[in-house]
């Protein structure tokens, strides 16, 4: 015991550093936690009184595991599948949070994460490789607009949708929310892609030209494979913005069909106030294709942020 108690001394700073972290997890993860326990709850043991975590007392017995009361009852409500013989599952998922909202914010968010993707990158490569008149001063600007929120430009943005509406031209909903998107998380992703060109030598496209390959085959097969990461990191920041995003898909968007799906979950809110289950069922939901996405690209994600693709 006393050798542990000297190591642990010996190595003090690593356990305060591994202590805090721990903590901090923790914290980050009970909100989470709560919100999956509620969702599985019934509404007789949410206004429980007193208050349990668990859904397992009994009349004799205050936590008894057999005696556990685990509904789906939320889910069910938030899903709401329907028997469909023509569906490859036996049913089909009719609740507005899946069926609308949920196919509307997909879209947004790919649609505007692949051209902020293209954009950065071709972007991202010019200000790496190249030295213009007004770089630096274009770089500076492109940073500065990322410090404007984006709700300071909503009141401008809706007077642009109604007046291109009055005008009678060409105008969507979805197309224009896309390009609002793109415009409002394309300047940092230019930082990003420019920071993760720096990282990558020259030396490796003048030997490929050196080689043959012409200036634009030099960047497509040295360049952009060894930017892969760095890419996909833009693509997963962009994506995640988009979904978690509600004042301009609510404010610009004028069908509610064309709405994203946090304003189905704020109209979801309204309908259900009192069956914290349902709420609860819908966050869990709504947060589950973005943890999907983020376990799947976790490596290149960490890959590009530990390489270069936040330098500048």
């Amino acid at each position: 015991m006393k050798n542990f108690f000297t190591a642990l001394w010996q190595n003090k700073n690593r356990v305060l550093i591994y202590g805090a972290l721990i903590v901090i997890v923790i914290l980050n993860l009970l909100p989470i936690a709560l919100t999956l326990i509620v969702s599985f709850k019934t509404q007789d043991d949410i206004t429980h009184i007193p208050p349990q975590l668990f859904p397992c007392d009994t009349p004799t017995q205050s936590f008894d595991p057999g005696a556990c009361r685990w509904s789906v009852e939320g889910y069910e409500r938030v899903l709401m599948p329907q028997p469909s013989p023509d569906s490859i599952f036996g049913f089909e998922l009719t609740g507005k949070m899946v069926a609308t909202y949920g196919g509307n914010t997909v879209l947004y968010a790919t649609v505007a994460s692949l051209f902020v993707v293209l954009l950065a990158a071709t972007s991202g490569y010019a200000f790496s490789r190249y030295r213009f008149r007004g770089h630096g001063a274009l770089l500076t600007g492109i940073i500065a607009i990322t410090g404007v929120p984006l709700l300071t430009n909503l009141l401008a943005l809706y007077q642009m949708g109604i007046t291109i509406r009055t005008l009678d031209l060409p105008y969507d909903d979805r197309a224009f929310i896309i390009l609002i998107y793109v415009g409002f998380f394309l300047p940092l992703s230019v930082w990003i892609a420019k920071g993760f060109f720096d990282s990558i030598p020259r030396d490796l496209e003048e030997a490929a030209m050196i080689d043959g390959c012409s200036p634009l085959g030099a960047l497509f097969r040295v360049t952009m494979p060894l930017a892969t990461p760095g890419m996909i990191a833009i693509f997963m920041l962009t994506f995640v913005n988009v979904w978690n995003e509600f004042l301009a898909g609510y404010l610009l968007v004028t069908k509610n069909a064309n709405k994203p799906l946090m304003f189905g979950l704020y109209d979801f809110l309204g309908q259900n106030l009192v069956n914290l289950q349902v709420v609860a069922a819908a966050c869990a939901i709504i947060a589950l294709p973005v943890v999907v996405l983020f376990l799947f690209f976790r490596r290149s994600f960490f890959t590009a942020m530990v390489e270069g693709s936040v330098k500048g």
